[in-house]
Parts: C-alpha cells; sequence; structure tokens
C-alpha cells in the first residue's frame, strides 16, 4: 500500500492545538506504517521550515522521531516541499531518512504512473504577483542571504508569521467556499486551477492519477480517464490518499 497526506502544518495555531495535531499525524503514521511500502509526505508538513547550516526548527520531536524509526524499519517517506517548508536542506535526509523532492515526481507506483506535486506553483501565470513571489522565495541567493543575515530567532518569528498571514487567506477562502459551495459544502471551482494543469499535462503523458495538496479541499475529480485527488488540510479537513496494490488510489477521510 502507498500512502499520501498533504498539509499537516505542524505548528501552526495555539500551542494545544498544535499538540493535538502532531499527535493525529504521529498516530497516523503509526497506523499506515504497518502495511505501508511507501509513505508519501506532499508538502506544508510544517508550517514554516527554515533550516540553517547547523540550526532546525524547535519542536516535531514526536514527528521526526516516528518518521525515523519508521525509515530505520525499512519503511520508504518521501517529502515533497511546499510553500510552507520549501527550505529545507540535508537535515531530514540525514537524521531521519527521508528522500527529499523539491518539484513534481511522476512515479512508478503498483503498476500506475502517478503525479504528485505539492502544487503551489503550477497554472499560475495569471497571478504575476503570485509568481513573483513564488520566484523570489525559491531563489537560491536570497536563501543565502537570508540565512547568513538573519538571527534563527528573528528567522522563526518572520516565518511564523508569514505563515500565519497565507492560513488567513486560505481561511477567507474557506468562509467563501462554505457562502457559495453546492452540495460537498465548499466551491469546488477552488480546485479548478489544478486540475487544468493535470489536464493539460495528460495530453502529453501518460498518467494514471494525480495526487495534489495545497488547495487544503480534500476532492476525488474523474473525468473519463482523468484522476485527480486532492488532499485536505489536517487542521479541518484532514484526509489522506490510499493507493492498493490493484492499482485503485482512494481518497479517505480520517476519523477522529
Amino acid at each position: 500500500m502507498y500512502y499520501f497526506a498533504s498539509d499537516i502544518h505542524l505548528g501552526a495555531g495555539d500551542p494545544r492545538t498544535a499538540r493535538e495535531t502532531e499527535r493525529r499525524f504521529v498516530a497516523w503514521l503509526d497506523a499506515v506504517s504497518r502495511d505501508a511500502e511507501a509513505i508519501f509526505l506532499v508538502g506544508d508538513i510544517f508550517d514554516f521550515w527554515f533550516e540553517y547550516r547547523r540550526v532546525v526548527p524547535q519542536g516535531f520531536v514526536r514527528t521526526l522521531g516516528k518518521i525515523a524509526e519508521l525509515t530505520d524499519r525499512g519503511v520508504r517517506v518521501v517529502f515533497f516541499t511546499g510553500n510552507h517548508d520549501m527550505w529545507v536542506g540535508d537535515y531530514l535526509k540525514r537524521e531521519c531518512g527521508m528522500e527529499i523532492h523539491t518539484g513534481p515526481q511522476l512515479l512508478e507506483l503498483a503498476g500506475c504512473r502517478v503525479f504528485v506535486a505539492h502544487g503551489d506553483n503550477m497554472n499560475i501565470d495569471s497571478q504575476p504577483m503570485l509568481k513573483l513571489l513564488n520566484r523570489t522565495f525559491r531563489s537560491r541567493t536570497l536563501r543565502f542571504l537570508f540565512s547568513w543575515g538573519v538571527h534563527p530567532d528573528w528567522a522563526m518569528k518572520f516565518g511564523h508569521w508569514w505563515s500565519g498571514k497565507s492560513r488567513k487567506r486560505h481561511n477567507a477562502a474557506d468562509l467563501q467556499a462554505v457562502r457559495t459551495g453546492r452540495g460537498g459544502g465548499f466551491d469546488a471551482s477552488l480546485t479548478e486551477p489544478l486540475i487544468a494543469y493535470a489536464r493539460e499535462y495528460a495530453r502529453t503523458h501518460e498518467v494514471d492519477h494525480f495526487v495534489f495538496g495545497h488547495m487544503h479541499f480534500a476532492r476525488d475529480y474523474r473525468d473519463g480517464k482523468l484522476h485527480v485527488v486532492h488532499l485536505g488540510c489536517w487542521e479541518k479537513n484532514p484526509a489522506y490518499a490510499v493507493l492498493d496494490a490493484a492499482g485503485r488510489l482512494t481518497l479517505k477521510t480520517l476519523e477522529a
């Protein structure tokens, strides 16, 4: 079995909420590892992560310890960076045994071709400001200057402030979605940019399933041969996906 989860946002919210989210995530990791061939963490696992050469953020010891335990047991854990945790170095690979990907991957799993990506920088040509921010935050030069010129305490303070702003934008979108949603309780059009990306990509590539995070809405979209799964945000709509040995990809809601 192959498992997919994203947008855990570890460290977000007040300390009690953050601890509860982490406990739930660690319990999920423990449960799925019993039959997992691989676990794919599809971005924004941390609400903010900036890794200096010799300094990493405080916290997340339960999560990092569990992942290290799983990889020591031979469970493959693959981490795709998201817009909240794109600034990883080699710490998570070296200390926890995770595989790190900073961009989309087309994978061969269970006899299927599965396209996996966080999705934050896809199909955004019509949003020049967002495109500029993505290019800026992914700049190696900026990252180098930030790591050498900003004390870690100030870096963490800035990062959590910026991440909080991002969550507020998502929360505003959530509220608008509830107001305009039909049937499923949210406006499904919010996921359309990534579906459009998948549809265009599938014209020139053979893909059985697409898996995206980022949008914070769990959705299983099918249109003919096109199959796109959006993973939910664990703060409000915890969901994950499972790919079984027969190549069936299923979206599941995490039980409380």
